[in-house]
């Protein structure tokens, strides 16, 4: 994003920002329409028509891709299959990013292990170019085996993380004490298949077994109900024969989803900055003095 850009948006309130958006959905994934592969040659692919995208990886080099829109809010689906197999030392990501030294992003990323160990699940969120809120978890299925939906909820009051639809993590605005909160920058979505045995897997005391190369990730069916940036323009008609549902504006979680929620963090998180006192020993940072199922 230029500077220009970046000193309009810092400036502008919000409710303009929203107002400057075109809100767009993306139904049933056509990678062809909606990315572009950005890097790795022939290692990233597009197939049967623009359904189906695959990123490999080998010894040269793994590949990516980005959206061809930005977005500010939304909800963002995808689906994905992760590496199979012997995956130490490989990372798939998803995440949404804007760009420069205080960019927001927020992330999916997917350690990968040796054959019949879990995948570590690692998410974050990075406001102002400022992250170190991760939170990560095993799965409670095979990720590699069938096709999962990774999803994030972004809206003015909190980024809610989900796969399957259950959520699996609530980061809230707390802007009102202090912590910065992804509002102003609009985001492309990315996605990468890369190397990173030097910590990826066990700290990278283990390292990628290139005999079992290429590895290769797949994604399809991905779907973007969100706010499509775009200066200057003006929000498209609420007519619901031609606006998808805008519930994710106002998306929290119900009794049910705090209960699933509670779930998967008591079952399946493995690692809580907020429960981190050896890093934060003059006191956890100030988000987390709020429950965490809310």
């Amino acid at each position: 994003m230029s500077s220009s850009c970046s000193s309009i948006l810092s400036s502008m309130p919000l409710f303009a920002l929203l107002i400057a958006c075109l809100v767009g959905a993306s139904m049933g994934g056509d990678f062809l329409q909606d990315f572009d592969i950005t890097w790795g040659d022939q290692r990233a692919k597009i197939l049967n028509g623009g359904k189906l995208l695959t990123l490999s990886l080998d010894k040269d080099s793994g590949s990516g891709f980005r959206s061809k829109n930005e977005y500010l809010f939304g909800r963002i689906d995808m689906q994905i299959k992760l590496v199979s197999g012997n995956s130490a030392g490989t990372v798939t990501t998803f995440y949404l990013s804007s760009q420069g030294s205080t960019h927001d992003e927020i992330d999916f990323e997917f350690l990968g292990n040796v054959t019949g160990e879990p995948y570590i699940m690692h998410t974050n969120v990075f406001s102002q170019g400022k992250g170190n809120k991760e939170q990560q978890f095993h799965l409670w299925f095979d990720p590699t085996k069938a096709f999962h939906t990774y999803s994030i909820v972004w809206n003015q009051q909190r980024i809610i993380f989900l796969v399957d639809n259950i959520p699996i993590r609530v980061f809230h605005n707390s802007e009102s004490i202090g912590v910065p909160f992804p509002t102003k920058q609009p985001m492309r979505i990315y996605s990468s298949l890369w190397n990173a045995d030097d910590w990826a897997t066990r700290g990278g005391l283990v390292k990628t077994d290139w005999t079992q190369a290429p590895f290769t990730a797949s994604y399809r069916n991905f779907n973007a109900n969100a706010c499509v940036w775009s200066p200057g323009s003006s929000c498209s008609s609420t007519s619901p024969n031609s606006v998808q549902d805008s519930s994710w504006q106002a998306q929290a979680l119900d009794a049910s989803g705090r209960n699933r929620l509670r779930w998967v963090q008591q079952k399946y998180m493995i690692y809580n900055y907020c429960t981190d006192l050896k890093r934060f020993p003059q006191g956890i940072p100030a988000e987390c003095k709020r429950s965490r199922f809310l």
